[in-house]
């Protein structure tokens, strides 16, 4: 399977003799442990391709067994979860059907590995097939870096680490939840650390304190940062700017586009925040030349039947209807200002790297921690919440969200202690 490659940037050692660039200390490629999803996947890749590794990725991936009873199962580590779907399969037949828990209703399993979720046809990830390359390769090749993200790829990860410990670096993103020392860093949102936080504590009751995870403050090997980490840099967007120039740089301007999310279990939200957003674009409708709206996988029909409805028809108003290609880099890249539903994180923190105008709704409903994440983004200046009475031809700034930059730096110093270094 060839990697997957992302452009880069022209290097600045193009010419450099290769007997420089050589040595068992010097990291020149990485391994990718994803889960299937897009929102944890990115941000591996994102960290990837900040650190100037892209051509010389890897991805593999975490499968969990999903669709009919499985569904009752995600509560399971991933590893037994796979041990016993298998049982189950080798009981009712190997086929896609099996039985569920809803009486005698037979419901067929959903793709594996993803489906359309994320990147597809991709390896999957055997910890110790990685961790014998990883020693076999070392004299030759050097120290590999692993990137993985998301619960069901910790223990994998980890597996690799233990396996090959003096030919790996190990980073995990997203908080593992315990035993920190398993990874060289963690790089995870501040906001996870609410529960530390005295507005934290007193929103969680005493009894169930003990069971709330990060108990202890970030030790060393822990990076914080402000958002997600993502693919967006200022050469994808030269990119997209390119790719997408025929469509969009006529478009009247300024170039509004919302990007709508769904409700999540912190960021509950209904109809209501839809028929809200309807009314609030109404007034601002006047301010813009064009207003471009996408929906996400997790945008209930209710809320985006309310959308059309009211909005389809709209001369101004163009609604993406989901078939490919994505415009998603190219509203980055041509959007003037964007309007974002509270509920994503990676939505947010991708605008937010772009520098330009952002306003949020409904973050009235979220609570936990997405409200501490809401709380930073407005102290550091970076979004402002849309309530409808905005000028949206005038424009204000602001030093771009740029997490994937400031890890990378936290990452080639981490490599600097051990002795490693990124290739150039």
């Amino acid at each position: 399977m060839r990697p997957i490659r992302l452009p880069e940037p022209p290097s600045g050692s193009i010419g450099m003799p290769d007997i420089f660039e050589g040595g068992v200390n010097v990291i020149r490629r990485a391994v990718v442990i994803g889960n299937g999803f897009a929102g944890s996947e990115n941000q591996s890749i994102g960290l990837v391709r900040a650190l100037g590794l892209s051509e010389k990725q890897t991805i593999y991936r975490v499968t969990r067994p999903r669709g009919g009873i499985n569904e009752w199962l995600r509560w399971l580590p991933v590893s037994f979860h796979k041990m016993l779907d298998s049982v189950i399969r080798q009981i009712f037949g190997n086929t896609r059907f099996v039985m569920t828990l809803q009486g005698k209703k037979l419901v067929p399993f959903a793709a594996q590995n993803g489906g359309n979720v994320g990147l597809s046809a991709v390896l999957e990830a055997d910890p110790k097939k990685i961790a014998a390359m990883a020693r076999e390769s070392f004299e030759k090749e050097g120290p590999l870096l692993v990137v993985a993200s998301g619960r069901d790829t910790v223990s994998i990860a980890s597996s690799i680490k233990r396996l090959a410990q003096e030919n790996v670096f190990l980073i995990q993103i997203q908080h593992p939840r315990s035993c920190l020392d398993r990874f060289d860093l963690v790089v995870t949102p501040r906001h996870d650390y609410y529960a530390l936080t005295p507005s934290g504590q007193q929103e969680i009751p005493r009894f169930l304190q003990r069971w709330i995870t990060p108990r202890e403050p970030p030790g060393k090997n822990v990076v914080l940062t402000v958002g997600a980490l993502h693919q967006v840099d200022s050469v994808a967007l030269r990119i997209a700017a390119a790719a997408w120039h025929d469509e969009l740089a006529p478009l009247p301007k300024p170039l509004l586009v919302v990007n709508i999310g769904g409700p999540t279990r912190h960021c509950r939200y209904g109809p209501d925040l839809a028929k809200q957003l309807v009314s609030s674009l109404y007034n601002v409708l006047a301010s813009c030349g064009s207003v471009r709206v996408s929906f996400s996988r997790r945008t209930p029909q209710k809320v985006s039947d309310i959308i059309l409805r009211e909005l389809g028809d709209h001369p101004k108003i163009y609604i993406w209807d989901g078939e490919e290609p994505n415009p998603h880099m190219g509203h980055l890249a041509w959007a003037d200002a964007f309007i974002i539903t509270a509920d994503s994180v990676s939505m947010l923190s991708e605008a937010c790297s772009t520098g330009k105008p952002v306003y949020v709704v409904g973050s009235e409903h979220c609570k936990w921690k997405f409200s501490a994440f809401h709380k930073a983004l407005r102290e550091r200046r970076l979004v402002r919440p849309f309530t409808g009475l905005e000028d949206i031809s005038n424009s204000w700034s602001y030093p771009p969200l740029n997490d994937a930059a400031e890890v990378a730096g936290r990452v080639r110093g981490a490599l600097a202690e051990r002795g490693w270094t990124l290739q150039r």
